[in-house]
């Protein structure tokens, strides 16, 4: 049986408290917005206020958390995605896995917005574009995606998909009548309607995914 060490407990104390704040962060930020005051958080996560700024030292700082542990969750979903069988599944589960996660997480959104306009330069989710771009090419390759579809087409659906979640968890039992719809006007078809205008390029798409919706007040 391993001693536990002085030293050893309050590390463990510290990550427990750490990730309790994260999650309640989480919750609290999906109810009341992300500037919804510190002071509640501590209550919820039944933690001193003191503690709250011992790990997070302003709200930016648990704001920037937020997003960058969004990023490492995308990571962990990308593997699958990518790894699927056919193209056209490794489509099908990048609208299913991403669309249900930003429906989980109806902060997201504000939280994008916030670190955008903290540090601009940061922007870790343009690593997903060569992917992304890959998962589209290897699902027309196979003749199985309509040919002038692009990953930023993709990244929007997942972003309206996504947007169910404003309705509140009531209603995710039924997003997936809308996740058929689109699958179904994403199937290659030989009666496809043309796009009416050229898709807008990934860089483009970031910055603008980054910066949408009202800003909220500070």
């Amino acid at each position: 049986m391993s001693r536990v060490t002085p030293a050893a407990s309050p590390r463990r104390d510290a990550r427990r408290n750490h990730e309790r704040l994260l999650r309640e962060a989480r919750r609290l930020f999906a109810e009341r917005g992300v500037d919804a005051p510190l002071d509640e958080l501590a209550i919820r996560a039944g933690v001193g206020a003191g503690t709250v700024y011992r790990h997070f030292p302003n709200r930016d700082a648990l704001v920037r958390e937020l997003y960058d542990s969004g990023v490492a969750e995308l990571h962990d979903l990308a593997s699958d995605i990518l790894g699927a069988e056919t193209g056209w599944r490794s489509v099908e589960l990048y609208l299913e896995r991403l669309g249900a996660w930003v429906a989980d997480q109806p902060y997201l959104p504000a939280v994008m917005q916030r670190v955008a306009e903290l540090d601009p330069s940061h922007r870790p989710g343009a690593a997903f574009e060569e992917a992304i771009d890959g998962l589209v090419g290897r699902a027309q390759v196979e003749g199985s995606l309509r040919p002038d579809v692009t990953a930023v087409d993709l990244s929007i659906l997942v972003d309206m998909l996504g947007s169910l979640g404003q309705y509140g968890r009531e209603y995710l039992p039924f997003w997936r009548r809308q996740l058929t719809i689109v699958l179904d006007g994403l199937r290659a078809r030989p009666d496809l309607t043309p796009m009416p205008v050229p898709g807008q390029r990934f860089a483009e798409f970031h910055d603008m995914s980054h910066k949408k919706g009202p800003k909220p007040a500070r």
